[in-house]
């Protein structure tokens, strides 16, 4: 059994993997700043209330700790884009000192969720692997790469164990639509609003949805199992487009919902689908939910039903 920390445990992936550290009996300190919400996770977890932004709240939270899962953003893509110095100096600058907390404590491996589409920019190819270079153009994505290069001086200068985890288009139950992140939550919330759906270009962007419950899955092995690189894509391996998606919505509604058609902002990637077969040579294959069970879930809980 390890000491796990999550950072941002009260978030959307950080509240499914509190979770899920400790149904597979791990000890899981629960951090964030439960403002204005109880916590969302179902495990019995330490909860430790704290700001991201304070030092000393950094310290409380990794002390003690074997693991660290660095799951705190204070932007979303839009917000970035908004203002990109908010995210260096709120995301880099405290992630920065999370790290040196790390090493302070003596902290074994920190994992972070990095952007698994944005990062590689847009390219023109389709599927994309770990090894093909990172061209990141919009904020968000590069504040994302920056923290990556992070880890890698912190392992080089202080042999900090790190882990970048460039995670797809998570989606699913407890993702908050008011964030305006994430196609799915934010479509279903107009669609119970009675409002029409907003759609950026044609349709045809394409990609690669990960229900939030087998994303968890794919990471807590990780735990138990050392990782043997750096650096991995944690996604479906299958790509959707934005009209596949507004389709699997109408069949699980069963509302024929009006579109919003708007331009696409240009650092906006055409298609990307994760080569996810890093990870599955170490750890194996996991069985993924369909997407429009996973549509069906999140739909359940927004309407206030029981799955």
């Amino acid at each position: 059994m390890a000491e796990a920390v999550v950072i941002g445990a009260n978030g959307f992936i950080g509240s499914h993997l509190v979770d899920g550290l400790a149904a597979a009996g791990h000890s899981v300190r629960a951090f964030d700043r439960f403002s204005s919400r109880r916590p969302t996770f179902d495990a019995p977890a330490e909860v430790m209330v704290g700001e991201f932004l304070s030092r000393g709240d950094i310290e409380s939270a990794v002390s003690g700790q074997d693991y660290v899962f660095h799951f705190l953003s204070t932007t979303t893509p839009a917000t970035a884009e908004t203002d990109p110095t908010l995210d260096i100096r709120t995301n880099l600058a405290q992630t920065v000192e999370l790290l040196e907390a790390s090493v302070q404590a003596g902290v074994r491996r920190v994992y972070f969720a990095s952007t698994g589409g944005a990062i590689y920019g847009d390219q023109g190819k389709t599927v994309y692997s770990e090894k093909d270079p990172t061209e990141p153009a919009s904020p968000y994505a590069i504040g994302k790469l920056a923290i990556e290069q992070y880890l890698r001086f912190f392992r080089v200068k202080h042999g900090l164990a790190s882990t970048a985890l460039r995670i797809s288009n998570p989606y699913g139950t407890r993702q908050h639509p008011s964030k305006k992140q994430g196609l799915i939550p934010i479509a279903l919330r107009q669609i119970l609003t009675g409002k029409p759906v907003v759609q950026f270009g044609d349709g045809s962007m394409v990609r690669d949805y990960l229900y939030v419950e087998d994303l968890v899955r794919m990471i807590v092995p990780m735990v138990e199992h050392e990782p043997a690189h750096d650096v991995y894509n944690i996604g479906s391996g299958s790509g959707h487009s934005v009209n596949e998606v507004l389709d699997a919505l109408r069949r699980v509604t069963n509302i024929d919902f009006d579109i919003e058609r708007r331009e696409k902002p240009a650092t906006f990637v055409e298609h990307v689908v994760l080569d996810g077969s890093r990870y599955r040579t170490e750890f194996g294959e996991v069985e993924l939910t369909p997407l429009d069970e996973g549509i069906r879930r999140t739909f359940a809980e927004m309407k206030g039903e029981n799955l």
